[in-house]
């Protein structure tokens, strides 16, 4: 430990946690929540100018500021509630945590989807096995719960063909085409789309026109996002889960992930040796630099070996959330046809 710093105290309160910062630092609260609502300002913002770039009109005229308030609305739901989700998991164990940061995003030519996300600061070090679970678990599932209904409305508000003609005139004659950069399947998106989307009735537009569609845009990102946490490796939510489920062996898991994304990025490359497959994306690769060398394969051992296990209904809650990584996981996120 740096002599410098103050020894960390057990909260009387709350034994299960133990205070690394100064009593002073959790006061200091005023700053924090005037930072917290400018920066979801400036997210709404940028979300919604990401809406009105999605629909195909120029972003920065702000007369199409209002074509752009159901995307910018419905992304931001799902961020919140994901983010609240860790947050009132903490108030629930007594933990201090701040209210989330949202990430503004305006240069829509890099990030088409306006925003980097959100994040909560908790103020300690140290959790029980319970705290570090609930906590990482209550965020990805209250956020993938709202992406999922989010998604089965996009699906059963489908509009006619005329939509897609509105935003694209030039389709009428010339026919959608198939081509072109498009976006990748998940297991949920595919079943959604042969469940609600399959009637002869149905317009249901290509991978490489969805984006239009505000509720399929962001239910298709806000699943991509969720996997991406619930990756069971280092610091991020599948990995706090992970590690609280199994304790040590955790990294077992974690290095088959890694694994994993190795076999997909990998196979994205497979075009540039004239190989026709696609199975993965390079993007992947770039993912497995960020936790090689920035998030980390395996979890840093911050509980006990006397913690006592989770117990079943936690343990279930776990395996749940690693059905949702394997469903929203998409191996071919983006592509080009």
């Amino acid at each position: 430990m740096n002599p410098n710093e103050p020894y960390p105290e057990f909260n009387r309160e709350n034994p299960e946690v133990i205070i690394n910062e100064p009593p002073e630092t959790f006061e200091k609260k005023g700053i924090g929540v005037w930072l917290n609502i400018l920066l979801f300002f400036l997210t709404f913002f940028t979300t919604t100018i990401a809406g009105v770039y999605w629909l195909n009109k120029d972003p920065y005229d702000l007369s199409n500021f209002s074509l752009g308030l159901t995307y910018s609305f419905l992304i931001l739901l799902v961020i919140t509630t994901h983010e609240f989700g860790h947050y009132f998991a903490a108030k629930i164990h007594r933990i201090p945590v701040t209210l989330p940061y949202y990430i503004p995003f305006p240069f829509i030519f890099l990030n088409p989807f306006g925003t980097m996300g959100a994040v909560i600061k908790m103020k300690t070090s140290n959790y029980s096995r319970k705290a570090l679970f609930d906590i990482g678990a209550a965020g990805p599932i209250a956020g993938w719960i709202t992406t999922i209904i989010i998604l089965l409305i996009g699906f059963l508000t489908l509009p006619s063909i005329n939509y897609i003609y509105e935003i694209h005139p030039e389709y009428r004659a010339t026919g959608i085409p198939v081509g072109g950069f498009s976006f990748g399947y998940n297991i949920v998106f595919w079943t959604f789309e042969k469940l609600f989307a399959s009637s002869p009735g149905i317009f249901m537009p290509p991978m490489n026109e969805f984006y239009h569609y505000p509720f399929l845009c962001v239910g298709w990102f806000g699943l991509l996002i969720t996997s991406l946490n619930m990756m069971p490796v280092g610091q991020l939510d599948g990995g706090h889960i992970s590690y609280a489920m199994f304790g040590d062996k955790h990294k077992y898991i974690a290095y088959a992930t890694f694994g994993l994304l190795m076999f997909f990025g990998l196979a994205g490359l497979m075009p540039l040796f004239e190989i026709n497959i696609n199975w993965g994306s390079i993007n992947w690769l770039v993912w497995a630099v960020l936790i090689l060398f920035v998030i980390k394969i395996e979890h840093p051992p911050v509980l006990s070996e006397y913690e006592q296990p989770l117990n079943e209904r936690r343990m279930l809650i776990g395996w749940f959330t690693f059905f949702i990584f394997i469903v929203s996981f998409c191996p071919v996120p983006v592509y080009e046809l």
